[in-house]
């Protein structure tokens, strides 16, 4: 509890005590010393709130629940409500009290869940290992990360070898090892070795800060209920005073007109009742607050949202659209079989090596992995990439072809489709059909429960995109239980198949992509939601996606869809929950039924239960 939560409470038990000596006190009813008496608790417990609610109607901002309980209030005083009217001032300060220490404790648990910000960089000025802010670190900088300290920028570890824990950013607990070469990304913590890192971006531009940021600045993406309750909000307040003011003159004017008794003093503390109904407090608090515990818990989970509604958007998916290559399968290709046609074995393989040499693509490291030996690139020349089917270079006066089944076709050259599950590299030498490479990738030890997760959580169709053939892409499909998958795409075909999908779907359907953030950024945008998978520090993924998964687990995808779920289902009961009492006490104190007391828990009573029920969507154990 922070001291003005303290102060506050402090106040709560002063006003309380003082309520409970004056109701012991044989005061006559009515009388000066008695409102006088009672105006020393009243002033202490609701000083703020008038003093807000006159700040209010200074800027010409009236309608709030300031202003509300201030009239109610005040006008409880006047008619000589002494009681009831400290009471709703004390018990809406005990409200009040309640919600901040819940919200508070709600972003205490998030922002330790996400403490991956780090304090300081050690490096060596003058021979002296120095803490330094990480804004003032430069690329390129050497740092030292000590045993039990977080990283506090991305680099590549120059020497020593650790285990690092990556909870704060994936949600795993088991820790990963590093050594020599090996990435590691700011907000892990070194649990054992010390590490020499040369950072390769700024502090601004690190995994960390970027998400952190993106968290922080998730609340300003909105679902459609926080802004439904927004524009309830700004309607329904001024509504419900007119509405009061009404109900304290009508009635008692039209009595009068007819002969009756106008009894002001009891249509007047209807009025008043119906005023503490009225407060909004419950919505108002509880909804965003939800959405902001959802973001936080699935942040804890290593799946980070940017904005509550895409939050709305995932509860409501019903396809998932999926890449193949890092999404389902592990990304490592392997040079698996060799099958040279008229020439050496080595022969095959060091010539795609060297055609392969400048290419970056996985396929192509797993080529120059497999012939294990330095290529001299001054043999190789006229590298020419063709999109979509392969690669063309002459290697030391030989030109070389190297690529699908679509490529040898172009050329002329007769290749026999391979009936194998894994990537066929086929290879014409000088014209001539040389043989082909089977390059396979593993499944992810998780894709087929990812697949089934998906179908429990309400997943109606799932399918794979993928620019392997469809022999291999049928079989990868049949493994894991896929509903459909499209096969040879090249990566302008992903947006159209995309969007040929979202062509079929029902209005009220969500599509979401998932792909490995790098080379899916395209297809991502386009979708309704897009999922970038083990994105860790992918600047790409985080730009594109509306989801970042931190790890590369399928899993996590119907995670986040339960997660979304959780959390719109704790919103609509919240809805449903404040609006139905609200109306069925407004109703009640309006023909004179509800008291005062009534009042209260229709205010105070509901806010702490939706309060209550909101922090729920903080806990993700058991989805």
């Amino acid at each position: 509890m922070n001291n003005k939560q303290k102060k506050v409470l402090y106040r709560i038990i002063a006003a309380a005590l003082m309520m409970i000596v004056l109701l012991l006190l044989p005061l006559e009813e009515n009388s000066i010393l008695r409102f006088v008496l009672f105006l020393i608790p009243y002033f202490t417990i609701g000083y703020d709130i008038l003093k807000k609610a006159f700040k209010g109607i200074k800027n010409k901002q009236v309608f709030d629940e300031n202003f509300l309980m201030a009239v109610a209030t005040v006008g409880a005083m006047a008619l000589g409500e002494y009681t009831e009217g400290v009471a709703v001032m004390l018990f809406y300060q005990i409200g009040e009290l309640f919600q901040s220490y819940a919200v508070g404790k709600s972003r205490r648990n998030i922002s330790s869940l996400m403490d991956i910000r780090p304090d300081f960089a050690n490096v060596m000025l003058d021979g002296v290992l120095t803490q330094v802010d990480p804004d003032e670190v430069e690329i390129g900088s050497e740092i030292i990360v000590q045993p039990g300290e977080k990283i506090p920028i991305d680099g590549i570890v120059l020497d020593g070898s650790s285990t690092l824990d990556t909870a704060a950013l994936t949600g795993e607990s088991v820790p990963r090892t590093a050594g020599i070469g090996d990435e590691v990304l700011s907000g892990c913590i070194n649990l054992s070795g010390v590490l020499k890192v040369k950072t390769t971006k700024e502090f601004g531009e690190s995994t960390a800060s970027k998400i952190l940021d993106l968290v922080e600045n998730a609340s300003s993406k909105k679902s459609k209920p926080e802004n439904f309750i927004s524009k309830f909000a700004r309607i329904y307040t001024p509504a419900v005073c007119y509405g009061a003011l009404g109900l304290a003159i009508l009635p008692p004017v039209i009595r009068m007109i007819i002969g009756m008794d106008p009894s002001f003093t009891q249509w007047i503390y209807r009025a008043l009742t119906f005023l503490v109904i009225s407060c909004p407090c419950a919505l108002v608090i509880s909804i965003p607050l939800t959405f902001f515990a959802g973001i936080g818990g699935a942040s804890k989970e290593g799946v980070l949202v940017k904005g509550s509604n895409y939050l709305d958007m995932l509860s409501k998916a019903k396809i998932v659209v999926m890449d193949k290559t890092g999404t389902l399968t592990e990304g490592v290709f392997k040079v698996t079989k060799v099958v040279p046609v008229g020439v050496t074995e080595d022969e095959l393989l060091t010539n795609t090596a060297m055609a392969e040499v400048y290419s970056n693509h996985p396929i192509s490291k797993s080529l120059k992995e497999a012939y294990g030996k330095p290529i001299d690139t001054d043999i190789v020349t006229d590298v020419e990439e063709i999109s979509g089917h392969g690669i063309r270079a002459v290697v030391d006066g030989k030109t070389v072809y190297a690529g699908n089944i679509k490529l040898m076709s172009s050329i002329g050259v007769e290749a026999n489709e391979v009936q194998e599950s894994g990537t066929v590299i086929h290879v014409a030498i000088e014209g001539a059909y040389a043989g082909y490479i089977l390059i396979s990738d593993k499944l992810k030890p998780n894709s087929k429960a990812a697949i089934k997760d998906l179908k429990k959580v309400g997943i109606r169709q799932t399918v794979m995109l993928t620019g392997d053939s469809k022999s291999v892409a049928d079989m990868v499909a049949a493994d894991l239980g896929l509903d459909k998958v499209y096969s040879e795409l090249l990566p302008g075909d992903k947006v159209d198949m995309v969007e040929k999908i979202l062509s079929t779907k029902g209005d009220k359907e969500q599509l979401i992509f998932v792909g490995d953030g790098i080379n899916d950024a395209p297809v991502l945008s386009r979708s309704d939601i897009g999922i970038a998978m083990g994105a860790l520090g992918s600047d790409a993924a985080i730009e594109a996606a509306d989801v970042v998964l931190m790890d590369d687990d399928p899993i996590k995808i119907a995670k986040a869809i339960n997660i979304a779920k959780k959390c719109m289902r704790i919103v609509y009961e919240n809805i449903y929950f404040a609006i139905g009492v609200k109306f069925v006490c407004l109703f009640l104190g309006a023909i004179g039924i509800a008291n005062m007391w009534v009042a209260i828990f229709a205010d105070v009573g509901v806010m702490v239960i939706a309060v209550l029920n909101a922090i729920r969507a903080l806990r993700t154990k058991g989805l």
